[in-house]
């Protein structure tokens, strides 16, 4: 397996969003709804009023100190092994497609909620874990790797049924990275099926399509 040495973009990701979060904070508090939205947090009535790069923002933006530190510690584990695996460019565009996937989720099914946190796209990591772990099973560290991210899945979704949390939006992430994971491929593991990479972006591409038209129509 070839790996690349330094998993940059995830310090760069870590970079960004640890700045965000003090700048934030200078300027008044993280958890401040007055602050989370001007720096683009999920409001659905923006979105709808045309602000459409509040899909994307959310996933730089952390509600307190205990949700900025528990999202990157995630990404910093997690991206560190998975980018080695996918190659600087494939783990930033699978990165963004859970994010912004995520964000949609939660913009269709979770309408009234003001949402934000890299979690959207961390899910997203998960579900490029759990794809190897379909394509890859014969490798001994992969499906190692898929069973324990399998658990970690079930375990945050039950939670999520019970806490503050944005389940729509970890689920989107989850399958958008499962998704993404087949359209740009694992070259450093093994070959997807071109088949699969075809149907895997179709499919991202109607659920996206699919989940805007509810929120539009929420």
């Amino acid at each position: 397996m070839a790996l690349i040495r330094k998993p940059v973009v995830t310090y760069a990701l870590l970079a960004v969003n640890v700045f965000i979060f003090l700048l934030m904070t200078l300027l008044g508090g993280s958890q401040q709804i007055s602050i989370l939205v001007a720096f683009g947090a999920k409001v659905n009535s923006l979105i709808l009023a045309g602000q459409w790069w509040r899909l994307v923002t959310p996933m730089f933006l952390h509600i307190g100190f205990e949700h900025l530190i528990l999202n990157m510690v995630t990404l910093y584990f997690i991206g560190s092994q998975l980018e080695l695996i996918l190659g600087h460019g494939r783990f930033l565009l699978v990165y963004f497609i859970s994010g912004i996937m995520g964000n949609i989720a939660s913009f269709a099914f979770n309408p009234n909620a003001l949402s934000a946190g890299a979690s959207t796209a961390l899910f997203g990591l998960f579900g490029v874990f759990l794809m190897m772990g379909e394509s890859f099973w014969e490798n001994t560290y992969i499906r190692l790797m898929a069973r324990q991210f399998l658990l970690l899945v079930g375990i945050n979704i039950i939670f999520g049924f019970f806490g503050n949390v944005d389940l729509a939006g970890h689920l989107g992430g989850l399958f958008g990275g499962f998704l993404a994971g087949y359209c740009v491929g694992v070259p450093a593991v093994g070959r997807v099926p071109l088949v699969k990479r075809v149907l895997s972006l179709v499919t991202l591409l109607i659920l996206c399509v699919l989940m805007l038209s509810v929120g539009f129509k929420s």
